[in-house]
């Protein structure tokens, strides 16, 4: 007598016991990874749709901030800034933001202690007159303005803190078992000659249809799946981690430039009788060295949009770095004396590890930004492909529930594999839900139910046969 489990409706050939051991074991598990992670990933797609179209909408709805009518030459920087410290005199000035083209306004950024973790405040000045034009909280290494910030955290954690984190990391720790999962069974099942892989065969019908789209899509969106997986576990609390002490033990970090000054360096602020004669004595920031340092950044070679970091006091050095533009394929930084111009560290991205380097490009691309419009108009079809692929997926368990009678693949495929195939497939399993913690330890929650619903059905076919 065949048992049914209510949770893994299929068709005939999806619970035959004569298809492989692993495409049994594929299919239950995309299934039930689907079924119980689709809103998590529903949820990321929609939001991450957004997310990647942020950087254009903010455009759109902050351009009285960002751009200026062109009217002349800039002043100079430490100009531009002294105009913003007049704005917020009760904040500390900590970095600016030049105009990198001409309309464009100069971003001085302030610390304020009344702000979140990550948040910054921006006066942005014209810079022919050194005129604010406004100011606005910006957050991150990428000065997201407030709207890309809202959208960012509801993608990151639904506005719910550290713990709304586990969602994100949820779904990224699924997505790329059901995307592997998915394109294999969608392999196994085209195995005939001619049969369609990518694309959909339009003489069927019903849920074979549903099923084409889905399959075909999936497969579509896969290698993108995959990329959005391994950029967001980045960012995740547990995988995270794990990820960050791998990049140290491997010596992948991401190169930084030594702000601290020697001896020599520090003294040149200071005349023959021990009297700061910087601007940074008191803990104030020195604004009127920032046009050498920048000058030397440039003699340097750091070119394009940069950001540069003001210390406040005169062992600390200045930095360029070079920001997050569309098409800039480098970060190239430099730390510089600001009393005497001295460049004393530099970090240019040539000389990047390879694995470094590839981390720079993948956090751009997945915020949208290595390639401007095309870049988020690619991310955004991609949400949206993901979505239907989601969809049509629960479309399919609907129209083959139990209650219409569907039946469930077969349970235990590994019974009759071989003990060494399945010790190697848990000790695999093992390590992964190790090193991604939220997927190991939801596996091990579905590998439990999964046991206890099949004990229960057994005993009530034990109770009815009696």
């Amino acid at each position: 007598m065949t048992t049914s489990d209510p949770l893994t409706p299929s068709t005939t050939d999806d619970s035959s016991p004569r298809q492989p051991a692993l495409t049994a074991l594929l299919r239950r598990l995309h299934f039930y990874a689907g079924v119980f992670v689709g809103p998590f990933l529903l949820i990321a797609a929609v939001s991450g749709g957004l997310y990647a179209i942020a950087p254009s909408i903010e455009h759109l709805l902050y351009r009285d901030h960002l751009h200026v009518h062109p009217s002349g030459e800039s002043r100079s920087v430490g100009e531009q800034i002294t105009a913003a410290q007049a704005v917020r005199p009760d904040l500390t000035v900590t970095a600016v933001r030049p105009a990198g083209e001409p309309g464009d306004t100069t971003r001085v950024l302030f610390d304020d202690p009344s702000l979140g973790e990550s948040e910054r405040r921006a006066v942005f000045v014209d810079p022919a007159t050194a005129q604010p034009v406004g100011d606005l909280v910006v957050y991150g290494s990428s000065g997201a303005l407030p709207v890309r910030t809202w959208i960012d955290q509801l993608h990151r954690n639904l506005h719910l803190g550290e713990p709304g984190r586990m969602y994100s990391e949820l779904a990224a720790s699924w997505l790329w078992v059901i995307a592997l999962a998915g394109a294999g069974l969608w392999f196994a099942r085209r195995r005939a000659p001619g049969a369609r892989l990518f694309t959909v065969d339009r003489t069927a019908r019903g849920r074979a249809r549903t099923l084409n789209w889905h399959g075909a899509v999936g497969l579509w969106i896969a290698a993108g799946l995959l990329f959005l997986s391994a950029t967001g576990l980045t960012w995740s609390r547990y995988a995270g981690d794990h990820i960050t002490e791998l990049r140290a033990a491997l010596s992948w970090n991401t190169p930084a430039v030594s702000t601290t000054l020697d001896g020599s360096a520090a003294m040149a602020g200071h005349d023959h009788h021990g009297v700061d004669t910087g601007s940074g004595g008191g803990g104030a920031p020195r604004v009127d060295e920032v046009d050498r340092v920048l000058q030397s950044a440039r003699s340097a070679g750091v070119g394009g949009a940069v950001e540069v970091s003001i210390p406040s006091d005169s062992e600390t050095a200045f930095t360029v770095a070079q920001t997050r533009e569309p098409w800039v394929m480098s970060n190239n930084a430099v730390a510089v004396d600001g009393s005497t111009g001295r460049v004393t560290d530099t970090s240019w991205f040539a000389d990047w590890p390879l694995a470094a380097k590839l981390a720079a490009w993948g956090i751009q691309l997945h915020m949208g930004l290595l390639f401007g419009l095309i870049n988020q108009l690619a991310l955004a079809v991609l949400a949206v492909a993901l979505v239907t692929v989601i969809v049509r997926g629960y479309l399919m368990w609907w129209r083959r529930r139990p209650t219409s009678g569907g039946r469930p693949p077969a349970r235990g495929v590994l019974r009759g594999a071989p003990p060494v195939a399945v010790a190697a497939l848990v000790a695999v399993a093992a390590a992964i839900g190790w090193f991604i913690p939220l997927l190991g330890l939801s596996l091990l929650g579905f590998v439990v139910v999964d046991t206890a619903v099949g004990v229960a059905q057994r005993r009530n076919v034990s109770g009815g046969a009696r």
